[in-house]
């Protein structure tokens, strides 16, 4: 495999001399042209300059009158942006393009990419989940990320609340990699923006919109197919039973790619998602081992646990789960899995302060922030503290309102559950 410079190097690749990359780009940007568009244009012209040169005829035969395409001065001024801001701008034909994410039916005609291009040498996981997680969900995410990170994968992520942030955070010394829904420069949630930072240092962020774009609505879909496209498999810790991790999990189907699922609590509606999918032939996986596991039982090479390095977290040695029968790629799941997914519908740039690990967030009221941690499985006192980051005195008298409330209840052995979830 080829190694991948650390640096983007504007001067050894200037985009804007290459004809093609500069066609592409502005292909891209053309109005009413999308991935799906790009493609089939592609394919029926042979290349970007001639469906550029097509596309006025093509819209004036759809009655389109006075059609233009992205100008060139635009997308050179896109260019000039994204080198600018530090980033890089590879092309779906260019060499060091993803080459599993090429694979897919509507692969991102291009991607803005900014941090060390290296890790995309590594086994790409995806590890994602519920924005509000328990305390017990960004456990395990902890914990499963970063035994991932440890054995060599590069862990994939939305950069979003709770179970992806906690993701990259444990991933963060060896390098993670964040699918973003704006521009390269705009990072959401704000938050995230020293996180983003330091994923640069060892990782990689990753984006299909121009830079400056705030991420809307409609982004966050087409963000989710980079995610799984990106991935040899997608792991889902918490999910609801409608939720964007479960579209996530529904592109990788309709990619061929391994969907995995943490179980939960059956009255926790976090993890309704997640069970249902396990239900319906998704590999349960406990640890980061049932992970590797898991794919190299699908024939897909994992990096081997270096002896070497200390383990930050002890995993439990785990049998996997029986993987589900492979046919072809786009069979590695059941069809019920596909079924019930189908069936859902489913700044500036100063440079911020060093990014520290830190509470992934939650309502400003500390009772609903405390709730937003529990469910129905009892969690250990302690554990809930550290999560929350603050002192037991200052968490003490919340809990006990929760207790006399009939919100939490406190079981044996300094654990607590939340009632009413």
């Amino acid at each position: 495999m080829l190694a991948r410079s650390h640096s983007f190097d504007h001067h050894r690749t200037p985009l804007i001399q290459r004809g093609g990359a500069l066609a592409a780009l502005r292909l891209i940007r053309s109005r009413r042209v999308g991935p799906a568009t790009f493609h089939r244009l592609l394919a029926e012209h042979g290349s970007a300059e001639a469906a550029l040169a097509a596309l006025p005829g093509i819209a004036r035969a759809a009655g389109m009158q006075d059609y233009t395409p992205c100008p060139a001065s635009v997308a050179e001024a896109e260019i000039a942006a994204g080198q600018r801001l530090g980033a890089r701008l590879l092309t779906w034909d260019d060499p060091e393009y993803p080459a599993l994410l090429r694979e897919i039916a509507e692969a991102p005609p291009v991607l803005w990419l900014r941090g060390d291009m290296s890790v995309l040498d590594r086994l790409p996981v995806a590890v994602i989940g519920a924005r509000n997680a328990s305390s017990l969900g960004l456990r395990m995410a902890r914990g499963l990320a970063s035994g991932l990170s440890q054995a060599g994968a590069a862990v994939i992520a939305g950069l979003a609340r709770g179970i992806d942030t906690i993701a990259h955070e444990a991933a963060l010394h060896r390098g993670t990699i964040a699918v973003m829904a704006g521009g390269i420069d705009k990072i959401y949630p704000g938050e995230n923006t020293a996180l983003a930072e330091a994923i640069c240092e060892t990782g990689l962020l990753i984006t299909e919109q121009p830079p400056g774009i705030e991420p809307v609505a409609r982004h966050f879909p087409a963000r989710n197919r980079i995610i799984s496209g990106l991935a040899r498999a997608v792991v889902v810790i918490e999910a609801a039973h409608r939720s964007g991790s479960l579209i996530t999990a529904r592109c990788a189907l309709d990619q061929g790619r391994e969907v995995m699922a943490v179980p939960g609590h059956p009255m926790d509606a976090r993890a309704a998602g997640c069970n249902n999918l396990i239900r319906d032939g998704a590999l349960l996986v406990r640890n980061s081992a049932d992970v590797l596991a898991g794919l190299q039982t699908n024939d897909r090479r994992a990096p081997a646990q270096n002896p070497a390095e200390p383990a930050e977290h002890s995993f439990t040695p785990a049998t996997p789960a029986p993987a589900p029968v492979m046919t072809r790629a786009r069979a590695l799941q059941p069809a019920a899995v596909a079924e019930r997914l189908a069936s859902l519908g489913h700044r500036p740039h100063n440079k911020p302060a060093p990014y520290r690990l830190r509470d992934a967030g939650g309502p400003v009221d500390l009772e609903a922030r405390i709730l937003a941690r529990l469910g129905p499985s009892p969690t250990e006192e302690n554990m809930l503290i550290r999560d929350l980051g603050m002192p037991a005195a200052a968490l003490a008298p919340a809990i006990l309102a929760l207790e006399l409330s009939g919100r939490v209840q406190r079981m044996p052995g300094g654990r607590l559950a939340r009632c009413d979830a």
